[in-house]
Order: C-alpha cells, then sequence, then structure tokens
C-alpha cells in the first residue's frame, strides 16, 4: 500500500508569484493532470479546450473556469499559460 501524499513543504520562489494558471488543451491527458494538483494546491485555474468532455467537466466541479474553443480573451488575468 502506498502513503498518501504529502504536502508541498518547500514551494519554488518563482510559484509563490504565480495565482492563476491557464491551460490550453485543459481535456487532454496531460494537461488535465497538471490543472488537477494545482486545483488541489489551491491555485486558481482556467483553461480552454476544443470540445466539453468528462475531463473539463470534472475540473470545473473542482473549480476550474472551463472555456469551449481557444481565444485570446481566455487568459485574461492568468499569471501563466501553459
Amino acid at each position: 500500500m502506498t502513503e498518501p501524499a504529502r504536502p508541498v513543504a518547500h514551494q519554488p520562489e518563482a510559484m509563490g508569484r504565480i495565482r492563476c494558471a491557464h491551460f490550453i488543451g485543459i481535456g487532454g491527458a496531460g494537461m488535465s493532470g497538471i490543472a488537477e494538483v494545482l486545483l488541489n494546491l489551491g491555485y486558481q485555474v482556467s483553461g480552454s479546450d476544443l470540445r466539453e468532455n468528462a475531463v473539463t467537466r470534472r475540473l470545473a466541479q473542482l473549480g476550474a473556469r472551463i472555456r469551449i474553443g481557444h481565444a485570446a480573451d481566455n487568459v485574461a488575468d492568468c499569471d501563466v499559460v501553459v
């Protein structure tokens, strides 16, 4: 049996300046995983994808702001775009 995940003891200084991250293609396997980790750490997360799917709906339930379609307006007020 594996041990439960431990909270991050030390956050890199550069991450301390980031409050919001926007993920392009947030419904995919890679981006959605990173987005969920950041949500669990308390970051504001937004993202866009071409289509709604079970993953985008789950991330929205966790608190992510999801937009269908890609547009420059989607990334307003975010500190980093992934």
